[in-house]
């Protein structure tokens, strides 16, 4: 009878065991390719050990070559592809983090500054290095100074904002409390490096008054932590963003890029009031958002004190005054393209994203003043319109909805610094 005998690493017979039925002490091997290794009855054959062992390492070390000449022939070195995608993955998580962590709206807001900046320009010629130097100094160190305000206020609000905003780093555990320190710690150093490396006082003071006031609005120690108190919160942000960022930067182009004299001029003085309502109306609204977990953590804000509602409708009827004040600031002007841009320039930037580039600027001659006057008037009374019908409609009792409407007040507020420089 005949018995195939397959090795463990091929399919087909290599060899085939005949066993004489009168002889079955006996058998012939008829081998083909490969030497077998078998047991009949208690006797064990082996042909070749050492020939399998050897056919065993070439067969690995061809199948080995094989796969890394196919990979480096396409290109792809063997286990590089799941190693790069990791470090990818990992760096674009890193650099989401720190985005939330920065907060966004405060950061471009921030940058805004070249608006207040180009209000020392006299002519085009002061538009040179020098000035957009000087510029970039401001930029980075009030940046810098920002990330740090932010952040202190994440590393002493993390259980608050496991409630109001578990998004952020520090409260959904993607950083701890050592990595954010460490950030602004680091960042607080930059600004103020930036600030001595630039040698302007007007810089230096400007920094290191909003370092001071976003210190005593965050951290938590005795006869700090400003933010419990409304007026106290309220009068740190209207400090920072309505007087500090509009004085302070406008005197470091002035004074010390230019070497001019200090001059409050008409403009400045437009910038730092109109600001004035849009800090306060942000000062309030942020916390329109954060009820819940003010409530639960005693924070005494405006919005806990007297509702969601009445401090929502305070915070539009202040945007009107606003806007109502720069109407009259416009209609006041004695120059013309001032009056067009200031009074209407708002509804120019809804229909067609920059005043300066609107059809409507440049449609009009100069001898049809009123009749361009009204037509901006309008547009921007149409804009109010569409404001107060957005807020009209706004759902209070949604988180999602009182939250976009905040960041849309954020980017009326960016709108405001395209404008300010057109104010003469």
């Amino acid at each position: 009878m005949d018995l195939p005998l397959l090795p463990f690493f091929s399919s087909p017979p290599l060899a085939r065991l005949s066993l004489p039925a009168h002889r079955p002490g006996f058998f012939v091997l008829k081998a083909y390719q490969s030497p077998v290794r078998c047991s009949v009855q208690g006797f064990t054959w082996d042909s070749s050990n050492h020939q399998l062992n050897h056919n065993r390492r070439n067969f690995a070390s061809k199948r080995t070559n094989d796969l890394i000449h196919a990979n480096a022939t396409s290109g792809h070195p063997l286990g590089s592809q799941p190693e790069a995608h990791n470090r990818l993955k990992l760096a674009l998580s890193a650099i989401d983090a720190f985005y939330r962590f920065s907060r966004p709206h405060t950061v471009i807001g921030t940058v805004n500054i070249v608006s207040v900046s180009l209000l020392s320009v006299e002519s085009l010629s002061d538009l040179s290095p020098l000035f957009l130097t000087g510029l970039l100094e401001a930029v980075v160190a009030a940046l810098f100074m920002n990330i740090y305000i932010v952040g202190l206020n994440q590393v002493f609000d993390i259980e608050i904002d496991k409630v109001n905003k578990p998004s952020l780093p520090l409260a959904s555990g993607e950083y701890s409390p050592r990595t954010g320190i460490t950030i602004i710690l680091s960042f607080a150093a930059l600004s103020f490096g930036v600030a001595w490396f630039v040698g302007s006082w007007p810089l230096f003071w400007a920094l290191f008054v909003s370092f001071i006031l976003g210190t005593a609005y965050s951290i938590n120690l005795p006869l700090l932590r400003w933010k419990r108190f409304a007026v106290v919160a309220a009068l740190c942000i209207l400090a920072v963003r309505a007087v500090i960022v509009q004085v302070a930067f406008f005197l470091h182009m002035q004074t010390f890029v230019f070497r001019r004299s200090a001059i409050l001029s008409r403009p400045l003085i437009f910038a730092t009031a109109f600001m004035t309502f849009f800090s306060v109306v942000i000062a309030l609204f942020k916390d329109i958002p954060d009820l819940e977990g003010d409530r639960i953590f005693g924070i005494r804000s405006y919005t806990v004190r007297l509702g969601q509602q009445r401090v929502f409708w305070i915070c539009v009827y202040l945007l009107q005054v606003a806007y109502s004040v720069a109407i009259m600031i416009g209609a006041t002007s004695s120059c013309l393209w001032s009056k067009i841009i200031t009074v209407g320039g708002r509804f120019n930037l809804l229909l067609f994203g920059s005043p300066l580039f609107s059809p409507l600027f440049f449609l009009f001659k100069p001898q049809d003043d009123k009749i361009l006057l009204a037509l901006q008037i309008l547009g921007h009374a149409v804009l109010a319109l569409i404001l107060w019908s957005r807020a009209s409609s706004l759902d209070l009792t949604s988180k999602a909805a009182i939250t976009s409407f905040y960041m849309f007040i954020w980017k009326l507020f960016y709108a405001e610094y395209l404008l300010i420089p057109l104010v003469r």
